[in-house]
């Protein structure tokens, strides 16, 4: 009963960290190209928000349930699929923590040329493209994690 239940709260993390990142991907994509501040502001902050209420809860429970589940199993942490999820899971998180404060910048860029009703600054421009180029290595990471998780293939690290 506890192996199902932390296999199930793993999963809904893993839904959510994956689902989160891709719907945040996909509506700031679509926001940028209208190149509109005062919509550009609004997506943003409700980005921020998502990411913070959603991306970082699951992003500090997925290792918890992660860990609790493969000692309730019985597998080791050292096991090749395991290690290597979990250096994944760690490159991701080095491409995902200068996103949020690339995504806050955006949205102070945003709000400050919707208030004083001029385009967006060169800086938001830059700071677009490093957001977007981040996005690749770490949604490859994801997949490749879940990939892992599902498939839990036989890996000698060690």
């Amino acid at each position: 009963m506890l192996e199902q239940l932390l296999l199930l709260a793993h999963v809904i993390g893993a839904t959510v960290l994956f689902g989160t990142g891709a719907g945040i991907a996909f509506f700031m994509v679509l926001a940028h190209r209208t190149r509109d501040p005062k919509l550009i502001a609004h997506v943003a902050g409700t980005v921020v928000i998502a990411d913070t209420l959603f991306t970082a809860t699951a992003a500090i429970f997925q290792p918890v349930t992660g860990y609790m589940l493969a000692r309730q199993i019985g597998w080791e942490l050292t096991e090749g699929w395991i290690a290597l999820s979990l250096l994944l899971y760690v490159f991701t998180g080095l491409f995902w923590l200068p996103v949020v404060g690339i995504q806050i910048r955006m949205r102070n860029l945003a709000r400050a040329a919707a208030m004083s009703r001029t385009e967006l600054p060169t800086d938001y421009f830059r700071l677009y493209r490093i957001w977007f180029a981040f996005g690749f290595p770490a949604f490859f990471a994801v997949v490749g994690v879940l990939w892992l998780m599902v498939n839990k293939p036989t890996i000698a690290l060690f």
